[in-house]
């Protein structure tokens, strides 16, 4: 898997509410991570984009915040996941907050789908093929290693993922919901 986007912003911590600066990594499969540094050996959390994130807000729709010394109001982002969790950012600039925020968004409503397996012509083999959300098809290295001539040739798969998922609590509180109104409906009926 590859990065769409890298590099610092600094985060407000959820306790302190203190700002710590924080490598952020975007990949192409809608995962936010952010580490203590560069090196990325200490993972502080992560987000999945299109799965976690409800909301995403820039500048003055950020609420209960602000900013560090020295950075504008402009320069602020928030990330507003499902489960309650904000995470608010500060970018070193405001064109550097607006490019993070396109690409988070982009990064949260599209979906992809992947191809995997050697392809012939124009892609050589041992490389995984990933359709971008317009079509356009990348080639990047085989995250398996390649079996060679005479090994076994590794099936074509295509995975896709969906932005939405199901969620059952929707369908046990309509279960609920009608059940409680066929009981209420029920004991007026029977006055009549």
């Amino acid at each position: 898997m590859a990065f769409v986007k890298s590099g610092w912003l600094l985060r407000q911590s959820t306790i302190l509410k203190r700002w710590k600066k924080n490598w952020f990594d975007l990949w192409l499969d809608g995962h936010l991570i952010y580490y203590d540094d560069q090196t990325r050996q200490s993972i502080e959390d992560k987000v999945h984009m299109p799965v976690d994130c409800i909301n995403i807000r820039t500048g003055h729709e950020c609420r209960d915040i602000q900013p560090p010394d020295g950075k504008s109001k402009d320069c602020m982002l928030q990330i507003v996941c499902r489960d309650g969790k904000t995470i608010s950012l500060c970018a070193e600039s405001t064109d550097d907050c607006l490019a993070w925020k396109f690409t988070l968004q982009d990064s949260r409503t599209n979906t992809q789908a992947y191809g995997y397996g050697p392809y012939g012509g124009v892609y050589p083999p041992g490389t995984q093929v990933v359709y971008a959300a317009n079509g356009q098809a990348y080639a990047m290295p085989y995250q398996y290693p390649y079996a060679g001539l005479y090994g076994q040739q590794p099936t074509n798969q295509v995975i896709i993922r969906e932005r939405y998922q199901d969620n059952d609590s929707d369908l046990a509180l309509g279960m609920l919901a009608g059940a409680a109104t066929g009981m209420a409906l029920g004991s007026l009926f029977w006055v009549f």
